[in-house]
């Protein structure tokens, strides 16, 4: 007889066992969290005989689960994510310029990642050095595999699944930087515009550094007259990134973004917005005078402490907030909306 499995009405003889094996695993963390895994993967199992699926899902919660104990330790350092082409030669000036790049970010404090194998990705583990770096590999039949600066490295992944390593280049970065690549740079690009504009990551820098033959304006002009132009587009997307072939000039975004903003997080409709330190309140009151589309109607942008469900971040209690009811059509002008509240500083 197959016992019927539910989140919302505990099954007691399921959830007798599940509190048996959460205390004798020990020290769980967020223990209801664990219960709701753990019934996901039973019904799983007694919905899904098809052992490919199986595997996938295995392997998936395996690959994430190593990433989260290899990036936890990090945590309170910020990283930036580097693309670009796996084919880019050391000789190439953009090569050099990348190492360039990844150094200055390195002795301002920041962590690199890249995805661990040849070219801009060895550039970007090269100039940040090895202790500064993390690499999250992928499994392929040729052209991929770790670069000499990661060989070995405890902060090496190596990943089959695609979209595991994707999380890992989005969700752990606090900036975004893509030098020119192909058609896995451009993917990897256009995901992280797609998840900004759509609100779906945290707002970060995506700074797309060109070269010397202006890959990225080429890009630039496609986006405005095939994208913009046509209406499949806003002209406030285009806060989404910013386009340089300046490497200082990138690093600079980079600061600047965190000059004063610092995180945002939603609460019951509501957007907070955490500060490096607070704003006046003719500031917080220019704000909403410049970024009327941001509000919902009648609302207005107002200073505000701590919220109770943020004491799962208590390094964050002491922080200044800014909260409004936000819109959710304006994610690219949000982009904006944080660059202004930097130039307070």
């Amino acid at each position: 007889m197959t016992t019927e499995i539910s989140f919302s009405h505990p099954d007691s003889g399921i959830d007798s066992e599940i509190r048996k094996l959460i205390e004798i695993s020990g020290e769980i963390h967020h223990p209801e969290i664990i219960r709701e895994m753990l019934l996901s993967v039973l019904k799983i199992g007694q919905e899904s005989d098809y052992l490919a699926d199986l595997k996938l899902i295995n392997r998936t919660l395996r690959e994430m689960r190593y990433t989260t104990r290899v990036f936890g330790p990090y945590r309170g350092r910020k990283k930036v994510t580097i693309f670009g082409s796996a084919r880019t030669r050391p000789e190439e000036e953009i090569y050099r310029k990348c190492v360039r790049f990844s150094r200055m970010l390195a002795e301002k404090g920041y962590m690199i990642i890249t995805g661990g194998g040849p070219g801009i990705m060895q550039a970007g583990n090269e100039g940040a050095g090895s202790e500064n770096s993390f690499a999250v590999n992928i499994r392929l039949p040729f052209e991929q595999k770790p670069n000499p600066v990661m060989y070995r490295n405890p902060r090496l992944i190596t990943y089959k699944y695609f979209f595991n390593r994707k999380v890992a280049f989005v969700k752990e970065a606090d900036a975004v930087v893509v030098f020119p690549g192909g058609f896995g740079t451009l993917d990897e690009a256009m995901e992280v515009f797609t998840l900004v504009q759509t609100g779906k990551t945290s707002p970060k820098p995506l700074i797309l550094i060109d070269d010397g033959d202006g890959y990225w304006e080429q890009f630039y002009g496609f986006i405005k007259e095939s994208l913009l132009v046509r209406g499949f587009i806003s002209g406030e997307d285009l806060s989404i990134f910013t386009l340089t072939s300046d490497e200082n000039e990138a690093a600079q975004v980079i600061d600047d973004f965190y000059k004063i903003y610092h995180s945002v997080r939603f609460i019951d409709h509501q957007l907070v917005i955490r500060l490096n330190r607070e704003i006046t309140q003719e500031q917080a009151a220019t704000l909403g005078e410049e970024f009327p589309e941001l509000l919902h109607e009648g609302d207005h942008i107002r200073q505000c402490g701590m919220f109770p469900e943020e004491s799962d971040e208590p390094d964050l209690a002491l922080l200044p907030r800014l909260t409004f009811r936000f819109d959710h059509h304006h994610y690219g002008l949000l982009l904006a909306f944080i660059h202004r509240i930097n130039t307070f500083g």
